[in-house]
């Protein structure tokens, strides 16, 4: 009991601030590099001083200092509550975009899991369908870009992977995706050749032949076009219990 009467003399008690200094106080420790400390101290404006102007603005810069701590997951919730709570705030387009790179900046390699290159692409989407004229719209319309480039990578490299082992259908499925779903990616031409050798090993010379047609139109001066055209020559007739994957 002893103990806890000595634990509970040391909690400093509550004490209400201006909310000036509060904000002040916040803002300087996030130019400090103290951004977890700044974040808790642009929540304390809000808690004491609910109504105030600052309190607002204290809301949309914990997020901020959320985000420079690299807490990503605690940013968001302060972005989505700020978003939730003023809908009609000038500075909504850049809650969006902020939510954006919270997701962005942990887009993993094309070999893992690709969650946060989606929801990157929702966010990001989202904010130039809600605000093409804002400031952050081309930048996070060229985001969206990168990440279906980014996801098309995984597609392919699955794509390669059955391609390899010789699972023909699973491999066309990937490589038909990427041609349907991420025509401006630079992954379709090479997606195209690997079709064309699932097509061949498969003997679906007509597929194999039509396909490889697609990409001599769209990319004649592809090196992937002169490979489709050299498998084409030398698979002229099915060849039983071989694959055509080249290792470029």
């Amino acid at each position: 009991m002893v103990l806890l009467a000595a634990c509970s003399s040391e909690e400093k008690p509550y004490v209400e601030r201006p909310v000036g200094d509060l904000y002040n106080d916040a803002m300087d420790n996030l130019q400090a590099g103290q951004e977890k400390k700044a974040a808790k101290l642009f929540d304390e404006v809000e808690r004491q001083h609910p109504y105030s102007s600052w309190a607002t603005k204290a809301q949309l810069m914990s997020a901020y200092a959320y985000y420079q701590a690299n807490e990503y997951d605690d940013a968001i919730t302060a972005i989505d509550r700020y978003i939730e709570l003023h809908p009609a705030s000038p500075d909504v387009p850049y809650a969006y975009y902020l939510k954006g790179l919270c997701y962005y900046e942990r887009i993993s390699d094309i070999h893992r899991d690709q969650e946060m290159t989606e929801k990157a692409k929702q966010v990001f989407s989202e904010l130039v369908n809600r605000y093409p004229d804002s400031e952050y719209a081309r930048d996070a319309q060229l985001k969206v870009e990168l990440a279906n480039d980014h996801l098309a990578g995984k597609e392919m490299v699955v794509g390669r992977y059955y391609l390899r082992r010789n699972y023909y259908l699973a491999a066309i499925n990937r490589f038909k995706a990427v041609v349907d779903q991420y025509q401006t990616t630079t992954h379709v031409p090479e997606a195209l050749l690997r079709l064309t050798e699932a097509y061949t090993a498969l003997g679906l010379d007509e597929e194999a032949r039509r396909t490889a047609a697609v990409l001599g139109y769209n990319y004649p001066q592809s090196d992937w076009y002169e490979d489709a055209y050299k498998l084409l020559g030398k698979h002229g007739a099915r060849t039983e219990g071989s694959s055509s994957f080249s290792q470029r």
